[in-house]
């Protein structure tokens, strides 16, 4: 019999490949406002909260995400993922003890994910004894997780069917958007009470992934909308470059503005999201992404020309949506 693993399942870490090590330490310490720990001339992490690692950076030439990892509550919820991995004949490798201690957590597990990026559930994240020394009053955490992650596909209802297989992943809400005449469709995935902690957006009938990172943005909550107000300007400052401005979104309500990492995809600082009621809440389509703000910062015809390249290239790749967990062969609407 299958047992859900809605509710148990939390965004905990995400694991980044770069080259551009100093220039993360001052977007994440000086910009963002979160803590930092070097730990070696090719690894550094940066905290939010009292768990040792929410961000694990490895030098190398992706300049993306490789991996999410995904705290789970209890060894009953860890052994019926791994059993549902096992099932569809998906390899699964346990992480070694120095790979868990470098994420801060125990009984680590690694899988094939949509679009090349690693997946990783554990057990059990280690709180560090060091108290934090950020300049963010602090960031919302918990039995939400730590924020959220945007993907842009090709193949946006094989990615939802394997999250749904994976981790009973729940549909939220839709966004229907407009930009630049090409029209998006935007589903947001619950896993737990936070009102998404996966977006998957996709380009309306047209099979093509318009941007050249495998996640679009990654989503940290700040504990003030002061700690929103403060990071913003420190990042126009440092001269660190805004993608969008203060706005707040049409669906979970949360006020937020978006800067692009020293990595190329966006980083998304956001206050007080609606959480969800299970009880009582019903999947909706919204007209755009946001009731105002949220507008594009510095870009130029330059920029969107690129833009369209990289989704006519987009078309001689395949998409990896690992079949075996996605439903393959459902058609994509």
């Amino acid at each position: 019999m299958t047992v859900s693993v809605f509710g148990r399942v939390h965004l905990g870490y995400v694991v980044i490949e770069t080259e551009h090590f100093d220039d993360w330490r001052r977007f994440g310490t000086d910009a963002i406002g979160m803590h930092h720990d070097p730990v070696s001339r090719d690894l550094m992490r940066f905290r939010l909260d009292d768990q040792e690692c929410r961000f694990l950076l490895r030098r190398g030439p992706a300049e993306d995400v490789v991996a999410t990892g995904w705290h789970v509550d209890d060894h009953t919820a860890f052994e019926e993922i791994e059993a549902r991995l096992r099932s569809h004949g998906v390899p699964a490798v346990r992480g070694s003890a120095e790979e868990a201690a470098l994420r801060g957590v125990e009984r680590l597990l690694r899988f094939p994910g949509p679009k090349g990026i690693t997946q990783e559930i554990h057990t059990t994240p280690l709180a560090s004894p060091d108290p934090l020394r950020m300049l963010a009053s602090g960031w919302v955490t918990g039995d939400s997780g730590m924020g959220h992650i945007a993907i842009t596909s090709a193949r946006p209802t094989r990615l939802r069917g394997y999250f749904d297989t994976v981790f009973d992943a729940r549909l939220t809400d839709y966004i229907d958007e407009t930009i630049s005449g090409v029209k998006l469709k935007i589903r947001f995935l619950r896993v737990n009470e936070r009102h998404h902690s996966i977006a998957i957006a996709a380009v309306r009938g047209l099979p093509i992934d318009p941007v050249r990172t495998r996640v679009q943005h990654l989503n940290i909550q700040a504990a003030s909308l002061d700690d929103v107000a403060r990071s913003y300007q420190r990042v126009h400052e440092l001269g660190f470059e805004m993608a969008l401005s203060v706005g707040r979104h049409t669906n979970d309500k949360e006020l937020s503005y978006y800067a692009r990492t020293p990595s190329g995809f966006e980083w998304e600082v956001g206050w007080n999201p609606v959480v969800i009621d299970e009880s009582t809440w019903q999947p909706t389509t919204h007209q755009g992404i946001s009731d105002w703000g949220h507008t594009p910062v510095g870009q130029t015809i330059v920029d969107r020309l690129d833009q369209f390249r990289l989704a006519a290239r987009s078309l001689t790749r395949r998409e990896d949506t690992v079949p075996a967990l996605s439903g393959a062969g459902v058609p994509d609407d």
